[in-house]
């Protein structure tokens, strides 16, 4: 294979340990016995590890890269040690476990997200290939690992079964074997006579002093809270259809239906290139909240039956909402840092949108269901009101498209297709 093809299979593995569980676990969980009223903040915590492990992981691993070890070796450690995780995660019987082996697989998953977009700029920089051309391409690809793992996870009727785990447990396994086997990455810097500040990272946070990139930061940390969202709860929403539209295919294949946002990412993925060039970073972000509006609005009138148009047009219009905020921001962050930095920088970005955001995200969200959970005489009806619920959450991305384009700075300037810095 050449080492686009290469490349290719890395990011397919990537995201296919991801897409076994992720969009699943939040139904699988409400699936245990209990108090069904008290499951959503339980359901968004557990997603919420997420957000915790990437506060530090993605950092510290990033470190770990930039200085100690050759990335593609750190990248193929972790997967191998969050397949063990993912395996204890099959065998768990009480609901408040899931929490505790979640996180630990966090811990070594979440840093593999920028790793492996380390290693994929860092292999392309070595061949000399042009990564914001080069890379959205192999990027579907990642795309497509996660519908992959989601059909088959529905396909086999595992979307409420522990299986799942064991599907993503084997595929880390060999998402860990196949990293070893990349290119060498080393690490771009010495750590002899380094200062304390450059041995442990945090010379990337030099990237806040510069206005744009503090306010960047924040409104990825922002709309980081909003991804969680459907993630956690898409799949709940969808199987509390299953009474009122038994037999309709949004009810009998939830992750079916779900997986045409991946769908939709794929295709998006490829305009990026475009869009950042024509548009630059603020109109792209910008495009991304609009677009985070909608995905929440139609949830809201959606329904398996005559309003299904609603929730398909709702996952067409996810791929705008991720792509061009994740992965166009990845490729901002690799732009305008230090490529001393790139790795702690890529960590920084992680520990913003999947860290703080995933943390606030899951929090917020799994009050809001609770909030909307119906008690009845006191005790647990386990009915939500999925309107109000998915109103509120778009509401909260409108105010995000409203505030940042007035506080975010950064002039783009179509003659050339070149960002100004300011």
């Amino acid at each position: 294979m050449n080492i686009k093809q290469r490349l290719i299979v890395m990011n397919f593995l990537e995201f296919f340990v991801w897409g076994s569980w992720l969009i699943s676990l939040g139904g699988y969980m409400f699936t245990f016995p209990g108090d069904l009223c008290e499951r959503g903040g339980l359901v968004g915590a557990t997603y919420g590890t997420m957000g915790i492990a990437s506060l530090f992981m993605p950092a510290l691993i990033g470190i770990i890269a930039d200085r100690f070890m050759n990335a593609e070796k750190v990248l193929g450690i972790c997967h191998l040690m969050g397949a063990a995780a993912l395996y204890w995660a099959s065998t768990i019987k009480n609901v408040n476990l899931i929490y505790a082996a979640m996180l630990l697989n966090s811990c070594f998953f979440m840093p593999t997200i920028a790793l492996n977009n380390t290693v994929s700029y860092s292999i392309l920089t070595q061949y000399s290939l042009d990564v914001q051309k080069i890379f959205p391409p192999i990027r579907v690809w990642g795309t497509v690992g996660f519908i992959v793992a989601m059909w088959g996870v529905d396909l086999f009727s595992w979307t409420k079964s522990p299986n799942q785990f064991l599907l993503a447990a084997v595929a880390g396994v060999a998402m860990g074997i196949y990293s070893l086997s990349m290119p060498a990455c080393k690490p771009a810097r010495a750590t002899k006579g380094s200062s304390f500040v450059e041995m442990f990272g945090l010379d990337a946070f030099v990237l806040f002093k510069q206005p744009k990139m503090a306010i960047f930061f924040l409104f990825a940390m922002l709309l980081g809270a909003a991804l969680q969202i459907t993630n956690a709860f898409g799949q709940p929403f969808l199987n509390d259809f299953t009474t009122a539209y038994k037999g309709t295919f949004a009810v009998d294949h939830p992750s079916l239906l779900i997986s045409l946002s991946q769908v939709s990412e794929t295709l998006f993925i490829l305009a990026i290139p475009f869009f950042l060039k024509r548009f630059g970073i603020k109109k792209v972000m910008l495009i991304s909240m609009l677009a985070w509006v909608l995905r929440f609005g139609l949830f809201g009138i959606g329904n398996p039956a005559h309003g299904l148009i609603f929730l398909v047009l709702s996952m067409i219009v996810y791929g705008m909402a991720f792509d061009f905020f994740n992965i166009s921001g990845s490729l901002f962050v690799e732009k305008e840092a230090d490529k001393k930095v790139r790795a702690s920088a890529q960590g920084l970005f992680m520990l913003m949108t999947n860290g703080l955001g995933a943390i606030m995200g899951g929090w917020a969200a799994g009050k809001v269901v609770d909030h909307y959970t119906t008690n009845i005489a006191g005790a647990c009806s386990g009915v939500k009101d999925w309107p109000s619920i998915w109103f509120s959450f778009a509401a909260y991305a409108l105010m995000l498209a409203i505030i940042f384009p007035i506080v975010f700075r950064y002039k783009h300037e179509t003659k050339g297709m070149q960002q100004v810095r300011h």
